[in-house]
């Protein structure tokens, strides 16, 4: 085959001659029930396209019904042909059937009687057919019979009366049966209603279900279709009915009642609808249930359907036919019609449920494959057209399409292939959940981010084919403040904001608002409707037509946004006024405003009461609500406080608010009167011995009734029903008595009074005059102990001269002394609220001596103590020692020394020591050692492995037993020697030698033997270098000289250099220079000058710091004095330092006093409580006079900063 036109010509043309299987494109719908009264009833639709044209033929019955057919397969009637030929089942589906007219029968005219307030139900009864007619209740004028939730029409097409009215009587009750399909209504026999006159309606019927008439009832539902649950009720009168899910909440489920509550309906069925529901019929008499059981069931649906498919010889196919139902659906499969057991057998085949797979496909695999899914229910049918064939591959898409969408959407990039094996390849892509290859060859890509902006590449693979697409992703438009629900008043404006933001790579948008759907035109500046630049929206001269929605839209390139807000007007109320005014009482009256269209659910009334509520700031009175009111009334009676003057108005309240409040009425005044009630809160708050103070609540302003307002106090003593009543006045609260005794009962009560009289007699209350301080201090007080606790008891004390509050125990800790100090921290306080004697005071110390008293107290204080109480609490076991501190004389042996516990808890009478190796078993034994003396606080521990670290504890021990161990991990240190591999670095007058310490090892001195290579040169000796220093500064060299070094250990050569060290030439002879150094020796003058500034005020080095940080205060006497004969010999040759020459600031060595070269002991080596040494910057003893460094004198001579040594703490915690 040739081509001329381009490629995707050919490719089409080639598309054309490629056969095509037969795609039904009008199929008749699946399980659909026909009924047919005339041939015209019967068109059954059933057209298909394909290549070569498709046939079509039909089956009825399962035989062949008629001729194959070409061209069309719509199946028709011929008006030669007897409607009953078509009556049957096609291709499983239930179609046409054929059924007679339906006949009504002659019947003779019912008559029903029944008294006023009873139920009642007419039956109907139309002729059966398969399809059910609809049922009108009518009269004899075709006129429907009115329904209610009294009288209505059942699903069951009978009339059912809840109870029965005179006027239901009437002799044409028709019920009509109208058949759709047949085109005909059919009456029924016309029933006589009388309905007679009852001396029982007065008493009425409690509710009853009246259809159904059982208690319970079960329905089946499909997925998918519509189901009525109907409940209808009978009594008088008419009764109310609720549904409910008595398995979960109706209003999540798709129900909905209907039909005066009579039907709880469901438009489409899902399985969220299965359960429980109940249906509750009630009136004043009394109600009843009727519960339904729901059961969802499922025709088969398809989860997953077939695809056209193409392959080429040799894949492996795979066709999924998922479908669901209730009950589960059996999947069945043909090939070109014939069920897969008439075919032949082929083991490339294997049928699991829903999946057919097909392993190394042949061209004779092309055929129409079917997947049958079939329940209780129905069933479904698929078709898929699977096409083996060989076509070279092409790409139909566009190159170098620019796709653009923005964030949070899903974009489709097109790469239509033609070609089998399927040639497109996204593979790469396919890994992100997000993406999905659909099989026309369209990547698919969802939630879309800005990291997906880029190129993409579809291929073919094994070929260069390939095209790109480009995708831009935009920032979604949003709107960040919308319009809102705006209430306005008439003739005000009411704005609405649209605020938005965009994406700025799109420059046009647009904005259009719309009221109620419809495009607002924006108007000049005056008028009606104003646009801002910002997209709010202006109304002006808002109205009643004004109440909308209104809607902002924000259109861009790309998407579109939208918010809604609505404008309402409510009007207040009008015309307000008093009557039937009295002396406190009166009639509000007002007149609703218009509630435009959303209903006035109350009015709100509200009052400012101006003669007392005057406020002293020059604002207005406040207004205050005073009742809320019905929507159906407008009108309240209020009762009014005597002596006020008010102003009242009223606001109108629907569901978006309230309105702007209706104009106030005239002021009102009311005549004055006595008090009505007298004050609430009388007590005494006596805070003075002998005087009785009296308070009360006072009185609001309104209250008074009047002028002259004033309080009548009344006090006797209590007790003496014959004492006289003593009384005073006041304005206002407390009243004090005075000469009263102490803490006195008595009884007490307040009256209101204005210039016309009194206010109701009071009732009594008991107060008491002031208190003191207790006198008595509580007796018998005694104590048991129970280890760290002692329980204290005593008497309740006496002349307490008040209420008393509680008691407080006193709790002393003797010193050794046995001087009781009240003001120490030992020192506990417990308070016990209330007339409880007795207190459990914990957490005492051991082996101490205590003493304890108890006061009294009420709110003026405390009592005298209680005589003191001594006892002693008993001994225990001691704490874990305070230190645990370790030296290594040698590789075998360890030094343990500690102090003794902080809480001895008793008498010492020793110490225990644990050590244990540890190996990788774990189970090495554990040695002890007991020391009886326990003014010993030292061990040493001899034949230990240096290769390993240990786990040591202490353990002090008293009469009481052992107590808590303090423990601690470390290794011994191995003897130490000279360095192997040090680097020299060379100045001009010296030599700066730097190495790397070795771990776990004792500090070593050792010398640096140089030869001057030059005639006469002869070995000289530096001084005693220490092995952690890990820097060295040989000074007083030649410049532009040889040297040969070496480090001896003992008799053999430890370290020497490679070849021979030069020291760098000087240049300080040239003439040049001297102005140099001159400048340079100022500048050194003064920063000699700041270093001792900065000296004289205090200022340290971080390493000085940690020094001071580190080092234990305990740690260098006895270092010093008591464990000197464990020093080592070595450190008895560095007891002094060399002085010859300063360091920059004058007294340190190498740059400062904290130099690593300052602290050089051998084995003078310990370690804090958590096991590091403190001789990391402070245990090293300096080396002896005579052979110190010389240190560099100007900056010419600076030597490099010593490297840092690691620190021994972080070497001795290193596994072994």
């Amino acid at each position: 085959m040739s081509c001329l036109c381009g490629i995707n010509a050919c490719v089409r043309a080639h598309l054309f001659s490629v056969s095509q299987p037969p795609v039904l494109t009008q199929p008749f719908e699946v399980m659909t029930s026909y009924t047919a009264f005339y041939r015209d009833d019967i068109i059954l639709p059933c057209e298909a396209s394909g290549n070569p044209p498709p046939t079509f033929r039909w089956v009825k019955d399962g035989r062949t019904f008629g001729s194959e057919r070409t061209g069309s397969g719509t199946l028709e009637v011929s008006e030669d042909e007897a409607l009953e030929l078509y009556q049957g089942t096609f291709r499983s589906t239930d179609l046409p059937t054929y059924l007679p007219q339906p006949v009504l029968l002659k019947q003779q005219k019912l008559r029903r009687e029944a008294y006023v307030g009873e139920s009642m139900v007419l039956t109907c009864n139309p002729p059966p057919s398969s399809a059910p007619p609809q049922i009108h209740w009518m009269d004899k004028k075709l006129v429907h019979i009115r329904q209610s939730d009294r009288v209505m029409v059942g699903l069951n097409g009978n009339l059912y009366f809840a109870n029965l009215l005179k006027s239901d009587s009437r002799e044409d009750y028709f019920c009509n049966s109208h058949y759709i399909e047949a085109r005909t209504i059919l009456p029924d026999t016309a029933i006589a209603l009388t309905v007679l006159p009852s001396n029982d309606v007065a008493h009425g019927k409690p509710a009853q279900i009246f259809h159904p008439s059982s208690s319970h009832s079960s329905v089946l539902a499909l997925r998918g279709q519509s189901l009525t649950l109907e409940c209808i009720p009978k009594g008088l009168p008419t009764p109310k009915v609720e549904w409910k899910k008595k398995d979960g909440k109706l209003d999540e489920t798709g129900g909905h009642p209907e039909n005066h509550n009579r039907w709880l309906y469901f438009d489409s069925v899902d399985q969220r609808d299965d359960g429980e529901y109940e249906c509750r019929a009630s009136n004043v008499h009394g109600s009843s249930v009727h519960s339904f059981t729901v059961t969802v069931e499922a025709a088969p649906y398809w989860v997953k359907e077939l695809q056209n498919l193409r392959y080429a010889p040799g894949e492996t196919v795979r066709l999924d036919c998922l479908a669901e139902g209730i009950p589960t659906p059996n999947i069945t499969w043909s090939i070109n019609g014939q069920p897969l057991s008439a075919v032949d057998e082929d083991t490339r085949r294997r049928v699991s449920g829903g999946v057919l797979r097909l392993t190394d496909v042949l061209l004779s695999d092309t055929a129409v494959y079917q997947c049958e899914a079939t329940n209780d229910h129905g069933s479904i049918l698929l078709n898929a057209y699977l096409h083996v064939v060989e076509l070279p591959p092409q790409i139909l898409s566009s190159d170098g399409v620019v796709y653009r969408i923005t964030e949070g959407g899903t974009i489709k990039m097109s790469c239509e292939t033609f070609g089998s094996p399927r040639p497109h390849d996204w593979a790469p892509l396919l890994s992100d959940p997000r993406v999905s290859l659909l099989t026309n060859g369209t990547l698919e890509l969802s939630d879309v981010g800005p990291g997906d902006s880029g190129m993409y590449t579809c291929l073919i693979k094994n070929t260069n084919i390939s095209i790109n697409a480009h995708l831009e992703v935009f920032n979604k438009t949003r709107i960040v403040t919308g319009p809102q629900n705006v209430r306005a008043l008439r003739g005000g404006k009411a704005l609405l904001d649209c605020y938005f933001r965009k994406d700025p790579r799109l420059p046009r948008y647009q904005i259009i608002w719309r009221k109620d759907g419809q495009k607002l035109q924006e108007s000049s500046p005056d008028d009606k409707y104003t646009i801002f630049a910002n997209g709010t929206l202006k109304v002006t001269d808002v109205q009643s037509k004004d109440n909308a929605a209104y809607s902002c839209e924000v259109i861009t390139e790309l998407d579109q946004v939208t918010a809604i807000g609505s404008i309402t007007v409510v009007d207040p109320p009008l015309d307000v006024t008093l009557s039937d005014v009295k002396d406190d009482t009166l009639t509000l009256s007002w007149i609703p405003g218009r509630s435009h269209n959303s209903p006035i659910t109350e009015f709100i009334v509200e009052a400012k009461e101006e003669q007392h509520s005057r406020r002293h700031d020059g604002d207005t009175w406040r207004w205050e609500a005073l009742k809320r009111v019905p929507a159906d009334f407008n009108h309240l009676q209020l009762s009014l406080h005597p002596f006020c003057t008010y102003a009242f108005r009223v606001v109108a309240v629907n569901q978006l608010g309230p309105s702007e409040p209706s104009q106030p009425t005239p002021l009102h005044s009311t005549p004055p009167a006595v008090p009505h009630n007298n004050p609430t809160g009388v007590r005494s708050e006596s805070s003075d011995s002998g005087t009785l103070a009296i308070t009360w609540d006072e009185m609001p302003r309104r209250s008074h009734n009047g002028q002259d307002f004033q309080y009548k106090v009344l006090w006797r003593k209590a007790g003496g029903k014959t004492e006289r009543w003593n009384h005073g006045y006041a304005k206002s609260p407390p009243f004090s008595v005075n000469n009263t005794g102490t803490y006195v009962p008595f009884e007490i009560k307040v009256q209101a009074v204005n210039a016309l009289g009194e206010g109701p007699a009071p009732e009594a209350e008991i107060g008491h005059s002031g208190e003191d301080v207790p006198e008595e201090f509580p007796s018998d007080v005694a104590v048991r102990v129970m280890n760290r606790t002692v329980r204290v008891r005593w008497n309740e004390a006496q002349n307490v001269r008040g209420l008393l509050l509680g008691y407080k125990v006193l709790l002393s800790l003797h010193e050794d002394d046995g001087i009781l100090e009240r003001a120490k921290e030992d020192d506990k306080v417990v308070e016990v609220k209330g007339r409880k004697t007795t207190a459990e005071v914990t957490g005492l110390q051991l082996f101490s001596r205590y003493t304890v008293s108890v006061t009294a107290f009420n709110s003026k204080g405390e009592s005298p103590a209680s005589p003191a109480v001594h006892f002693s609490t008993p001994e225990g076991v001691p704490g874990p020692p305070a230190s645990l501190l370790f030296e290594s004389p040698t590789e075998n042996s360890m030094l343990l020394y500690w102090t003794p516990p902080l809480q001895t808890n008793g008498i010492l009478l020793g110490y225990m020591v644990q050590y244990q190796q540890e190996v990788k078993s774990r189970d090495s034994p554990v040695r002890m050692e007991i020391i009886g003396d326990p003014s010993v606080t030292h061990l040493m521990l001899d034949s230990l492995d240096p290769r390993s670290y240990y786990t040591f504890q202490v353990i002090a021990r008293t009469a009481a037993g052992d107590g808590q161990p303090i423990t601690r991990r470390n290794a011994t240190l191995f003897d130490g020697v000279p360095p192997t591999n040090i680097t020299v670095m060379p100045d001009k007058t010296s030599f700066n030698l730097s190495w790397v310490p070795g771990e776990r090892e004792r500090n070593h001195g050792f010398h640096i033997d140089f030869l001057k290579k030059s005639a006469g040169g002869q070995w000289e000796e530096s001084e005693i270098v220490n092995t952690s220093q890990g820097f060295y500064s040989l000074t007083g060299l030649q410049p532009g000289t040889e040297y040969h070094l070496v480090v001896m250990h003992g008799n053999s050569t430890q370290w020497e250099s490679a070849r021979p060290s030069e020291v760098s030439g000087g240049f300080a002879t040239q003439g040049w220079l001297i102005g140099l150094i001159s400048a340079i020796v100022l500048l050194i003058l003064i920063l000699i000058i700041l270093c001792l500034v900065k000296r004289r005020k205090g200022g340290k080095y971080a390493v000085k710091d940690k020094e001071d940080k580190e080092v234990d205060s305990e740690a260098r006497p006895m270092k010093d004095e008591t464990f000197g004969e464990y020093r080592s010999l070595e450190s008895d040759t560095d007891e002094k330092r060399s002085e010859s020459q300063p360091s920059l600031c004058g007294d340190s060595k190498l740059g400062s006093d904290d130099s690593l070269a300052e602290y050089g002991d051998s084995v003078d080596i310990q370690f804090n409580e958590d096991g590091s040494f403190i001789g990391q910057y402070s245990g090293r003893a300096p080396a002896p006079a005579g052979h110190e460094s010389s240190g560099p004198a100007s900056p010419d001579n600076t030597a490099p900063p010593p490297p840092i040594a690691p620190s021994m703490s972080s070497i001795l915690n290193q596994p072994s």
